[in-house]
């Protein structure tokens, strides 16, 4: 099941537990929630707010609805579902801090993934070109990158910690291969959080 999928959501996938209630918010083409379905018996439902990303969601057979996480979520009864997720979307979100408190308020756990712009080539490229970096996890140039956070895992530790949330569980990648904590902040390309309140 894994293989396929992106690092992070590998990582997510092999964590939800069999059978659990998922919202998956800012599901993209749905392939966590179809993966999550069908290896472990998931019930998982999505949000996302690309309409071509819902269209090939919906044609895998998930139950994706056209949303915006910054907006969208209030009508979500507290702790409906076991876990709420959000990968690669932090980052983009308007009010990441409103949208993370509304991750916990509807899940009993939240699985947090995001780019992390500490990362060493993401600093050695705005040190030596003086221009914001452009890399495999970041491909777009500064004016059209959604990316409008720029988030280090030092910085969500900082985040979370103020915030007095539960970090159960911590990741981080490098390409495909999980890294320890020590250094993550310089070394890692990517982290995953698993919280609760």
């Amino acid at each position: 099941m894994t293989a396929s999928l992106r690092p992070d959501l590998a990582v997510i996938a092999g964590h939800v537990a069999a059978g659990a209630r998922v919202l998956d918010i800012g599901c993209g083409d749905g392939a966590l929630m179809a993966a999550l379905r069908d290896e472990r018996g998931v019930d998982a439902r999505g949000l996302e707010i690309d309409a071509a990303n819902v269209a090939a969601a919906v044609g895998r057979g998930l139950p994706v609805v056209q949303g915006d996480a910054d907006r969208d979520l209030a009508g979500y009864p507290d702790k409906s579902f076991d876990y709420a997720i959000l990968s690669q979307t932090l980052q983009t979100c308007r009010a990441p801090d409103h949208v993370l408190d509304e991750l916990l308020r509807i899940g009993r756990r939240a699985f947090v993934s995001f780019p992390n712009f500490a990362h060493w080539r993401v600093r050695l490229s705005l040190l030596v070109g003086g221009r914001m970096p452009v890399t495999g996890l970041l491909p777009e140039q500064w004016y059209d990158t959604p990316n409008i956070h720029h988030v280090t895992i030092d910085d969500f530790r900082a985040f979370v910690r103020e915030r007095q949330v539960t970090v159960e569980g911590a990741w981080f990648l490098s390409r495909r291969r999980l890294r320890g904590a020590a250094g993550a902040n310089l070394l890692a390309e990517h982290a995953v959080f698993l919280l609760r309140r």
